[in-house]
């Protein structure tokens, strides 16, 4: 395989407040390559947008990226050094914030937010936002951008574009404001596109309208994506590739057909099994127990065992790190002490004790039942 577009490794960012530090991304690593949609999922509060934020270095105080590297198209978009006193640096190479902006920022790596309402200003009409968006990234004039935003409305299906180009964003739909932002992130045909969950607040058709118009878009421009979710069935619908974050980690990474038919963290197991399926009758829900720790004092060990079905006393114990499964078909990750490779002394039979877990691992069989 080729050199990825962008990799990430070892990615720290960190948020210092009264209360203490917050882990909120605690040393994950990933590559995108050239044309793919990989997914970033996980639930609230895993640590997602904050690191995709991190890899636009838009984190703002009291927020900071206190490690890691981030290499862009061959360019340190981040990076520490040790500097002759000990202290931590910037990487001589690393791009500075003018060139950030002026370089990467919308031209190369574009962004699509959650809510449109909170991108678009509402005082301003859609084309206006787009036209001068084109201005500012591809050095066009006005005339020119007007007519390249015309063609990008067209482009990603909003109809009589011409005439809705003067409307503002209060008259346009949900479905057709991300339509809009979509627009504004291909527009300057960047090289990568994240797209930090821009189909929560939509309905389910309008959700699918737009997972088929992204698919289509990004077959046509061969943009790659990353695609930060909570939804399990657009992961399965859209991406190449999937890395499932918890409490500031990636717990779990593999192709989209391995994660789903080949699952090995129980993390990734309890997100599918709480996924209701529209080929299975169910009465009701299987959803995850517990809630997820703070990150400002994560549990010790692996951080799903207070929450985990299948923990045992050694995973209070031992911190695992992602470990390449050699009897994958193809590369595949998972952090978990249960997997050959972690000679920990994990036993199947012997599961972890009530009172260390609160409870949510309490009153399992041997064989991982629910005892009465």
């Amino acid at each position: 395989m080729s050199d990825p577009l962008l990799s990430v490794r070892d990615l720290k960012t960190q948020f210092f407040t009264e209360d203490g530090t917050v882990r909120a991304v605690d040393g994950i690593s990933f590559d995108v390559h050239e044309g793919e949609i990989v997914g970033l999922v996980g639930e609230s509060g895993a640590g997602k947008s904050v690191a995709t934020a991190s890899i636009l270095r838009l984190v703002d105080s009291p927020g900071e990226i206190v490690g890691g590297e981030i290499v862009f198209d061959g360019e340190t978009l981040f990076g520490l050094e040790e500097g002759p006193n000990g202290e931590l640096r910037p990487r001589e190479e690393m791009l500075s914030e003018s060139a950030m902006r002026e370089r990467i920022r919308g031209r190369r790596i574009a962004i699509i937010f959650q809510d449109p309402m909170e991108s678009l200003n509402p005082v301003f009409t859609v084309g206006g936002q787009l036209r001068e968006f084109i201005e500012l990234n591809r050095d066009l004039d006005a005339d020119a951008a007007r007519a390249e935003a015309i063609d990008m409305l067209r482009e990603v299906g909003i109809p009589a574009p011409a005439e809705r180009y003067d409307e503002y964003p209060h008259q346009f739909s949900g479905g057709m404001r991300q339509r809009v932002l979509i627009a504004m992130a291909l527009a300057c045909e960047p090289d990568l596109i994240v797209a930090d969950e821009p189909t929560t607040a939509l309905d389910v058709t309008v959700e699918g309208e737009i997972l088929e118009l992204v698919t289509d878009l990004q077959a046509t421009y061969d943009t790659a994506f990353i695609w930060v979710t909570h939804d399990m069935s657009v992961v399965a619908e859209i991406c190449d590739r999937v890395n499932v974050m918890y409490l500031g980690e990636i717990v779990e990474q593999a192709a989209v057909d391995d994660l789903f038919y080949d699952t090995r963290h129980p993390y990734t197991s309890a997100l599918l099994d709480s996924m209701p399926r529209p080929d299975e009758t169910i009465e009701e829900l299987d959803p995850i127990r517990g809630v997820m720790p703070e990150a400002i004092d994560p549990p010790s060990g692996c951080r799903f065992h207070p929450r985990c079905p299948e923990a045992r006393a050694v995973c209070r114990e031992v911190h695992p790190e992602p470990r390449d499964l050699q009897d994958a078909a193809s590369t595949h990750t998972a952090a978990c002490v249960k997997h050959d490779g972690f000679d920990v002394g994990y036993d199947e039979s012997v599961p972890i004790d009530a009172e260390a877990t609160g409870g949510f691992s309490a009153g399992f069989t041997e064989t991982g039942g629910d005892a009465e």
